[in-house]
């Protein structure tokens, strides 16, 4: 049986559906199936077939039948999953750092829903987000040109990302002790310790790593307008400027040394502490991409 994320998460999406159906009730057509799960009709036919292994449904032609409920041993591990949103997101950024993408660059949209075996709905999803930032416009026939960033754009994004950070600290040190929050900040100093030990080798894992500090600093004051920029905010601080390999090592030699010091400001329990060690750790990241957009361009 396939066991790659896609597939995993759509298996499971369509026992969801099953659960909610009866006995001898007909699914939907595929184009409705497909539409409904975000995915293609590719991975949506290697679903079904598997479902139809398992006695789950039958198909005959077009037409596909429930032959019994669900139960919870039909469900495929999804400990590992991500949600589809996150998934496109994450492999259009991934793309987007590839060294032949350039500003200008023409995307289609058709394309990439084929590259990333989804449906077309899922990829425009994703693009309108970024196109709602400037990255993108929009043209014709599906088709996209990337804008590219600018320093005026850069600059306006940490603005907003200083302003926002800053207010999660404030949330971040008020939190009681028994906090599941300082549980977690526990690990990710371990996380951060093991990875400066090993920065010879390990400096490309900075990126993950400070992707999961941030969400969880942020986490502890969640607001619906960050959390709808914070994708876009992901591939600007960590694939973007990845483009400019010079110096990366050194970077994120840095950077770590600055998290820790983050997290002993918030451990301290004083507000200046804290907001003194954000402050210091954005200023030096705003710089780092200034000066990368600039040598890019």
């Amino acid at each position: 049986m396939k066991t790659n994320a896609l597939y995993k998460r759509t298996y499971n999406q369509c026992l969801r559906l099953l659960s909610n159906a009866s006995v001898g009730d007909l699914l939907a057509s595929e184009p409705k199936l497909s539409a409904t799960l975000g995915v293609s009709r590719t991975t949506l036919r290697a679903v079904l077939a598997q479902m139809q292994t398992r006695g789950l449904i039958a198909i005959d032609g077009r037409t596909k039948q429930v032959l019994r409920e669900p139960l919870a041993d039909d469900y495929l591990d999804g400990s590992d999953l991500e949600p589809l949103s996150d998934m496109v997101e994450r492999k259009f950024m991934e793309w987007m750092s590839g060294p032949e993408f350039h500003r200008g660059q023409a995307i289609n949209g058709l394309d990439l829903a084929r590259q990333f075996g989804v449906s077309t709905s899922a990829i425009r999803d994703c693009l309108n987000t970024f196109s709602h930032f400037g990255l993108l416009q929009r043209q014709s026939s599906g088709r996209w040109t990337a804008s590219g960033l600018t320093v005026e754009f850069v600059a306006e994004l940490f603005d907003m990302r200083e302003v926002m950070e800053l207010r999660a600290v404030e949330h971040f040190v008020a939190l009681p002790a028994s906090h599941d929050a300082w549980k977690a900040l526990d690990a990710i100093e371990k996380q951060h310790e093991a990875l400066l030990a090993d920065i010879e080798s390990r400096y490309r894992d900075f990126q993950a790593l400070d992707d999961r500090f941030h969400r969880l600093i942020n986490g502890v004051a969640p607001n619906r307008f960050f959390s709808n920029i914070q994708g876009v905010m992901s591939m600007i601080f960590h694939y973007h400027y990845q483009w400019n390999k010079k110096d990366e090592k050194e970077r994120n030699h840095v950077a770590v040394t600055e998290h820790l010091a983050y997290i002993k400001g918030l451990r301290s329990g004083e507000m200046s502490e804290a907001k003194a060690a954000c402050h210091m750790h954005l200023r030096t990241a705003r710089a780092t991409l200034l000066a990368s957009l600039q040598t890019a361009a």
